[in-house]
């Protein structure tokens, strides 16, 4: 007989896991939360240092990749989601930014009450638990701990201090006062261990017996009798399920999968859905439209002096890291390695910063972990010390689509990212690389400053870098927007997030961004979760 709940929550990543939370703290409100990945027990997940080997395996990852890229001679980008419990924040780089206050007050002014600044803030403070900073910016009682940066790696400081004497601002929160400036970022990181929105929201919340959590689930259609979203079919173990929802269904799949869910369940272009032979409910041509991304690239230095990260990657090191780690919470495996960056203004005028940067005092190669062993010469390892920052855009122009390959669940959507597309993308990077170029020659790396590695002398003008750029360009890991919250004839959502056209139906995740915050996307879909719960909860 099939399964009745009040609530059926499709996804247990970083928004769903905060509404499972929400919405199960009244005992009478029954709630399942399907996720199609697995439990997150893997030892390996608590580590933050270890962050790159997860973010390249398929295990806990959906894996996807974006069709050919046009604008980048024809490439396919990697794009990892995760799927597991937690979804990508089990993955992910934990750095904690909300955005710039100018994003939210921009999406009030699309039409959208209640998404400006100051509505918003209250929902990011009642989620943080920060241990380390108390003001009216931020909430200390909250479930997802934040912590600052915590890295010993000098260069750090020294990469700070060259952003200062190349006249930028010291920025001791990039979620405070002002965003502008070089620092160090902000980490859900709890006592040296990744806080994820599955331990933070989650595991506090699978003890209540009104929740149900379904693992292994992936959810195949939304069912309607009507305009009336009823139910969800899933498949578990090769069956195929029904739970029905007397409330509401909420979607928090994530930017590819919960229009994708929409697309197979009739919701979306009439034209295009009666291609894969799915029955229209309702036409809602811009469902899967309106994907943002962050774009960047890697400009890459060698060191003088073994100062990078490589020097704590022998294979000796990183074992007694492991240890120094579980026993201690402490140590260098605790922290993440791109800890310092900056937000900038490609140039005056601007209302916020339109450029962000991530530091790291070590190359590529070294942050996927290829250890070396404790043998080799000290010449040998000092060859690889180098330090990388990536730069890009927080303002894109450029907007992709999400496409159904066919009306199977199981098959991966079509993803046109459509990278650079928009010329003032590659504009605004080549300035960012442009600027960074003038920090690093400031008097604070002197000494320590190797050659240019990447993009490398030959490429000095703006011309050459932006022709550099069709080959080193790459995802910033922070697709949103392809559920659009809006007004218009391409909102898949209204400013309650409420999908358009049916009942009983709303989408709550990263994907209902309208226009891409400025900075890493966690926080901001933890926050989007945490207003969904009261707009549910109180109408």
């Amino acid at each position: 007989m099939p399964r009745e709940y009040d609530y059926i929550i499709v996804g247990a990543g970083s928004a769903g896991c905060v509404l499972a939370n929400r919405l199960s703290v009244n005992p009478d409100h029954r709630v399942l939360l399907l996720e199609a990945g697995g439990r997150d027990t893997n030892y390996l997940f608590r580590l933050p240092m270890l962050m790159g080997k997860l973010m390249h395996s398929g295990i806990y990852n959906w894996g996807y990749h974006t069709e050919p890229e046009p604008h980048l001679d024809g490439r396919k980008v990697y794009w990892p989601r995760g799927k597991v419990l937690g979804g990508s924040s089990t993955i992910n780089g934990m750095i904690y930014v909300r955005g710039n206050p100018a994003d939210y007050d921009g999406w009030e002014r699309l039409g959208l009450p209640g998404w400006s600044y100051d509505s918003v803030l209250p929902c990011f403070k009642r989620s943080e638990g920060h241990v380390d900073r108390d003001d009216r910016y931020h909430g200390r009682n909250g479930e997802l701990t934040v912590c600052r940066a915590r890295g010993d790696n000098t260069l750090f400081d020294t990469f700070i201090e060259a952003g200062q004497q190349a006249g930028y601002p010291f920025t001791d929160d990039f979620n405070g006062e002002s965003q502008e400036g070089f620092g160090r970022y902000d980490f859900t990181i709890r006592h040296g261990r990744r806080c994820s929105a599955a331990t933070a929201f989650l595991r506090p919340a699978a003890r209540r017996r009104n929740l149900e959590v379904i693992t292994g689930a992936l959810t195949q259609r939304i069912v309607f009798s009507g305009e009336n979203a009823d139910g969800v079919e899933y498949r578990q173990g090769g069956k195929v399920m029904f739970a029905g929802a007397k409330n509401e269904i909420i979607l928090c799949a994530g930017v590819v999968n919960s229009p994708q869910l929409l697309m197979l369940s009739g919701i979306g272009d009439a034209v295009e859905l009666e291609q894969h032979g799915i029955p229209v409910v309702c036409h809602l041509p811009g469902v899967g439209k309106n994907v943002q991304d962050h774009v960047d690239c890697c400009l890459v230095y060698e060191l003088n002096q073994p100062l990078s990260l490589r020097k704590d990657l022998r294979i000796d090191k990183v074992t007694l890291g492991i240890i120094q780690a579980t026993l201690f919470g402490s140590g260098f495996v605790t922290t993440f390695p791109y800890e310092a960056g900056s937000f900038m203004k490609s140039s005056g005028g601007l209302e916020a910063p339109d450029i962000q940067t991530h530091f790291m005092p070590a190359t590529e190669d070294t942050a996927n972990l290829h250890w070396s062993l404790p043998f080799l010469r000290r010449e040998d390892v000092a060859a690889h010390h180098g330090l990388t920052i990536r730069v890009g855009p927080v303002t894109p122009g450029s907007r992709g689509r999400i496409a159904l390959r066919s009306g199977n669940a199981a098959h991966a959507p079509l993803i046109y990212a459509n990278y650079l597309e928009d010329k003032r993308d590659i504009e605004t990077t080549v300035a960012g690389v442009q600027l960074m170029r003038a920090v690093i020659a400031r008097k604070a790396f002197d000494g320590v400053r190797g050659r240019e590695l990447a993009p490398g002398p030959r490429y000095g003008t703006d011309k050459e870098l932006a022709a550099w750029l069709r080959d080193a360009a790459m995802t910033t890991l922070h697709p949103v927007g392809s559920c659009k919250m809006g007004v218009d004839e391409q909102a898949v959502v209204d400013a309650a997030l409420r999908v358009r056209g049916v009942r009983g139906l709303r989408v709550a995740d990263a994907s209902v961004m309208p226009v891409i915050t400025r900075g890493n996307t966690n926080a901001p879909a933890i926050m989007i979760a945490e207003k969904a719960g009261g707009l549910i909860l109180n109408g």
